[in-house]
């Protein structure tokens, strides 16, 4: 599938390219054979790239890079001064992500040793095939102040109720329509999926409801599979953690989900000192390819800030 659609878009670029030289040619009221390939070329070429592309894919699709962000804020307590979160998403355990790759995945998120391991969405794939011994792998990963996982729409292809025994099997808390406080530290809530609304539904406070709710001179975590800013909830969350798009995963792809999802990647900060993180996802779905998105466990570093603080280095500067 994946060599398909690689061969398919180098195709179409190629014809692009062509239609520029029979303009050209139009134009100029001559031909430009010598720019011109012939139509054994026009085949053979996309199939050389497609097969080249996927080979580089595969291997860009194993190789996961760390994203470090970090994010100043009044609201830690006085006792502590850094508070890392470390995100996966969208990691598709099943037929094709395995044993080998989970294990690369969790030594780069032991390295980065967090306090808090949250998981946004799509942890399994589509089918639960090929998770024996996935899930005590997860469970030894033990921060101090716990894992914590929402749905996205994969858990529910593949069974929720299933979905949510791997989940929570693997240690990890599960917000649907819930928050959690971890210690008077910070404020982790979490949303469905909205796919949980055609399979199957579970009473939980909307999202607002959910965030309104929570301790304002807490900083507070939200965990949404889709990354969708409600703007009625901004100034309720200091950020928000997210996954689903996978860049595109491969490109071109990722130019038609810029069209839909206006922040597809990285981070953005909006109004009302809400921030957004939408992660590239540590696995794949579907073909084992990654083309111009590699992979990523992202860290993000809360670090404590004071006005005294902030003053003190304005007049250092």
């Amino acid at each position: 599938m994946g060599v398909l659609f690689l061969f398919v878009s180098w195709s179409l670029a190629l014809d692009l390219y062509h239609i520029v030289i029979r303009t050209g040619e139009m134009f100029l009221r001559q031909e430009l054979a010598a720019f011109r390939p012939s139509p054994r070329l026009r085949f053979l070429i996309p199939c050389v790239l497609s097969l080249v592309s996927a080979v580089y894919g595969y291997y860009e699709a194993l190789s996961i890079r760390t994203e470090k962000i970090t994010l100043q804020t009044s609201k830690l307590p006085e006792s502590v001064d850094r508070l890392r979160i470390v995100q996966i998403s969208d990691v598709h355990l099943g037929l094709i992500v395995r044993g080998g790759r989970l294990g690369r995945i969790l030594q780069v998120v032991n390295r980065a040793q967090p306090d808090i391991l949250v998981s946004t969405g799509d942890l399994v794939d589509g089918q639960i095939n090929g998770l024996p011994g996935l899930a005590e792998m997860l469970q030894a990963i033990k921060p101090r102040f716990g894992k914590y996982a929402i749905p996205g729409n994969h858990e529910y292809y593949a069974g929720f109720r299933q979905a949510a025994d791997f989940t929570e099997r693997s240690g990890f808390t599960m917000l649907r329509g819930k928050r959690v406080s971890i210690d008077g530290l910070m404020t982790v809530a979490g949303v469905d999926d909205p796919a949980g609304g055609y399979f199957h539904k579970e009473d939980g406070m909307t999202e607002k409801e959910l965030l309104s709710g929570a301790p304002r001179n807490q900083f507070t975590l939200l965990l949404k599979h889709r990354p969708f800013i409600d703007k009625e909830c901004l100034g309720f969350f200091d950020l928000q953690l997210s996954g689903h798009v996978h860049k595109g995963q491969i490109f071109p792809f990722g130019l038609l989900t810029k069209l839909y999802y206006p922040v597809h990647a990285g981070f953005s900060v909006f109004g009302q000192n809400s921030h957004l993180y939408v992660s590239r996802g540590t696995g794949t779905w579907g073909p084992p390819i990654r083309l111009l998105s590699p992979p990523e466990v992202t860290i993000i570093d809360l670090v404590r800030y004071s006005r005294e603080a902030m003053e003190s280095g304005m007049r250092g500067h």
